[in-house]
Parts: structure tokens; sequence; C-alpha cells
């Protein structure tokens, strides 16, 4: 038996702000299932996790870490949730406050969440062998790790699930918040500042990002947001690995939230459609092509393409729903084009689960034209919802979405290559050319039909990964 310890800022179902708290909460669950490893999981207790998740939480240990001139107390806290257990870092100062990031010291709230996992490890009733951190909040376990060594031999491994966060600070910083030598600036330093990320990069004996085209793309330029060479350096050790879904929570079989149940039934999911339309006060008709988009409203998700072409796809018998907050930009031009096109676009800015299920079964299609996509999870949720995604063809977009071929009849949804407006127009076009086609329509919804995207073949390869580092399974 060789145990995992995941260390991450957020996880459901505890504390969610996007994806990698997705990944944080079902992988576990996955590698569960292997009987030769056991995964436990930290992360911090912020004020925001609920009265009904502490109240489960057990004392398990208490000690000070220095912080700068600050020395801190860290009281960790317990609990089992779905045969995994879980560890929380809890600290007033750092975190009894409301949200989980945005603030002017998330920098110095994570160098101490990482100083106090790392403490941890000498009073947890659990030994790693291998200490697997997420994202940039998490990257300076996996430096600390190595630099003080607290388990002899651990094994590290550093995911990336977006490059772009990659927790900044003046290097002036490593003086104040860190007890180390000089000599160890250079691992956490890049272009003259504190980069808690490339620290990841540079001392994880392994390094994993959610989909084996982004490993690619981060490589170059135009993808490695600056890091490009810390990642050709490290490249054979870059691995991509494809997330997946929960496919029990994202199940239209057995979705409380959405209105009518089914598996592959057309005639269900036109139900929903009409439902969808009718609480939205658009016109209620089911031949009508509904289109919907649930993102954050950030350029990353490909917005100022959507943004060229609307007005002239809204000319088109379609309707469009859009669900979501973010930049003021594309929050104002949304709601103005909801005012343009009252009867065929709906715009909520807002983040709700359940109108988001609700618009993933009754939706037909989905669009994600992302600038850059580390993995997507949305349209993973889509292709459970038998909703067909149009996407660009970019990061886990291209190796999870294969564009419909009438010719041949493969293929389970649209995608376009360059980040260019009117390839998006074009591929919106051929969608609805598709969906008019009753015998290519039924064709594509056969083969979304055979889509699996659950974690079963990523835990396999993460348990292949773990292995490598720790051979003797036993």
């Amino acid at each position: 038996m060789k145990n995992i310890l995941f260390v991450a800022s957020e996880c459901t179902p505890f504390i969610k702000t996007g994806g990698l708290a997705d990944v944080v909460g079902s992988l576990p669950q996955a590698l569960k299932q292997n009987e030769k490893m056991e995964v436990r999981v930290i992360l911090p207790l912020y004020n925001e996790i609920s009265i009904e998740h502490r109240n489960a939480m057990e004392y398990h240990s208490s000690f000070h870490v220095q912080v700068g001139w600050r020395n801190q107390e860290v009281t960790i806290y317990s609990m089992e949730y779905n045969q995994i257990i879980y560890y929380f870092v809890s600290n007033e100062y750092y975190f009894d406050r409301k949200g989980i990031y945005g603030y002017y010291d998330d920098g110095e709230r994570f160098v101490f969440f990482s100083q106090a996992v790392i403490e941890a490890l000498k009073h947890l009733d659990f030994i790693p062998d291998v200490l697997h951190a997420h994202d940039w909040q998490a990257a300076l376990t996996v430096a600390l790790a190595k630099i003080s060594e607290p388990i002899h031999d651990m094994k590290t491994v550093f995911t990336i699930h977006n490059l772009k966060y990659q927790g900044v600070m003046p290097l002036g910083a490593y003086h104040d918040f860190f007890d180390l030598p000089t000599e160890h600036i250079a691992g956490l330093e890049w272009n003259g500042m504190l980069n808690c990320l490339k620290a990841g990069l540079f001392h994880a004996d392994k390094i994993t990002t959610v989909s084996e085209s982004y490993a690619e793309e981060i490589k170059i330029p135009y993808y490695g947001e600056g890091l490009h060479p810390v990642l050709l350096d490290r490249g054979e050790d870059v691995i991509g690995i494809l997330n997946g879904i929960d496919t029990k929570e994202y199940n239209p079989l057995t979705d409380p939230n959405i209105h009518v149940n089914y598996r592959s039934s057309k005639v269900r999911k036109k139900e929903n459609k009409m439902f969808l339309q009718e609480k939205f006060d658009l016109p209620v008709n089911s031949d009508i092509p509904l289109y919907i988009m649930v993102t954050r409203l950030v350029e990353q998700k490909g917005l100022h393409l959507v943004q060229h072409i609307l007005d002239e796809f809204m000319q088109e018998d379609i309707q469009l729903i859009v669900l979501g907050t973010g930049d003021e930009e594309f929050e104002t031009f949304f709601s103005e084009a909801a005012n343009r096109y009252p009867q065929k676009l709906v715009t909520l800015l807002t983040f709700n689960e359940k109108v988001a299920r609700q618009m993933y079964a009754g939706g037909d299609f989905f669009i994600m034209p992302s600038k850059f996509e580390p993995c997507g999870l949305a349209q993973l949720i889509a292709l459970q919802y038998k909703t067909a995604p149009i996407v660009r063809e970019t990061g886990g977009l291209k190796d999870t979405v294969q564009p419909f071929n009438e010719i041949t009849n493969e293929g389970n949804g649209f995608s376009f290559l360059n980040y260019n407006a009117h390839e998006l127009l074009t591929v919106l076009r051929y969608s609805l050319k598709v969906y008019s086609n009753q015998e290519q329509w039924s064709q594509l919804l056969k083969n979304i039909n055979k889509c699996q995207y659950s974690w079963k073949e990523s835990a396999h390869k993460y348990a292949n990964l773990y292995e490598q580092l720790i051979p003797i399974f036993v």
C-alpha cells in the first residue's frame, strides 16, 4: 500500500470556484478503486466552508509556522467523506474571509498554506510516498518538500490546471516570507520575480497537465505564458493526462435538477428545451435550435470572437441562452445583446448550478470557442447531457471533441482551428445545416451517446505515474 497526499486550494464538495475543485474532488474517488494506494487530501479551512461540513470535522493537531516576522498558529482538522480522509489547515488571519481568492496578500496566504502543509507532515497519521500538488496555490509545497525533505525519499507530482495563473510576487518576498538560504532563490525566481508556479515546475519529480494537447502547447511561446523555457527544459517530465468528470454526478438519467430525466430520448430532451423556453420567456418551439453558453465571461473563453459575429448569427432562426459572470466588458455586451433580441437571446449574469444543469439538458448546442483551454470540463458535461459542443481546436477541447463529418458520419461535435471570428461563424452555420438534416442530426446524437469521459482511464494513468515514481507497490 502506497500513500498519496493531494494538496490543493479548493475541492468539491467543500469549496469551489472552478474546475480545479471538481478534479481534486473527483480524482481521489476514482483512485481509491486501486487497492494498492490510499489517497488523502489537504486544503485550507475557509470561512465559506459550510457549517454542516465543519461540524463533521475533528480536531487533529496544532503547531506554529513562521511567515516572515509573523508566528502563525496552525490547527489541523480532519474528516472522512465518501471514504476519503480530508485534512483542513485552519488559520483565522489568512482564511477567515469572504471568498477564497482576490486579496492583496494572496501570495502570502498561500506561502503560509504551503509551509503549514510541510510542517503538518510531521503531525499527520499518514506518511505520503507521493505529494501531489495542484496549481500555483499549492506549488510551493513541492519546492519546500524538496528543500527541507520532511519525509525521506518522498516523491512529488505537480499538476498545472491553468498556466496563466502563477502566483507572482516581488523577489523581496523570498526573504520576507521564507527562512531559507539564498542559494534556493534560483528555483523560485523567474524574470526577477518570485513565481510560485515556476517553483513547482522546477522542483517536481513529474509534471502533469490536464490534456495531452495542452502539455505540448505550453512548450511554445503562444501558450507558454512566459514559462515555456522551463517547460521545454523539463520536457520529458511533462505529461498530459486528460481530466474526466464524475459521471454519477453529471447524469441526465438521475439528475434531480433537470425538468425531465432521460438517457438518450430525443422526445424527453425536447421537453427540457421547452421547459427552458417557457422559463425564460422565449417562444416555445421544440424545433428551434437552442444554443447555450455556460461560461466565465472572460477573454480566455473566446468571447471576442462571439462579439464580432453575434449580430450576424442572430439573423438565423435560433435561440441562445448565456449563463455566467466575469469581466464588465462581456457582461455589458451580452446584456445589451439580450435587449436587442428579446425573442431570441437570454443573458443570465449569475452562476446557478441548477440552471446550468437545466441548460445542459435543454440545449441542442454548447458554444465554447476558447482562446486556450487546458482541458475544459463544460464540453464533457455537455456531451453527458447529449448536447453537441462547438469548440475551437485547442488543449483539451481538441482532445475531446471530434468534428462531425457528414461524409464518414464520424464525430461528436463541431470545431474550428484558427482564432478567427468568421471561422466560428462558419462552423455555427454548419451546425445549423446538420441540425436541419434529420439523418445527419440523428447520427451525430448516436455518436455522442457513445462518448465516455469518466475518470476511470485517467485515474489508471495517474496510478501508473505514481508507480513509476514508487515502483514497489505491495
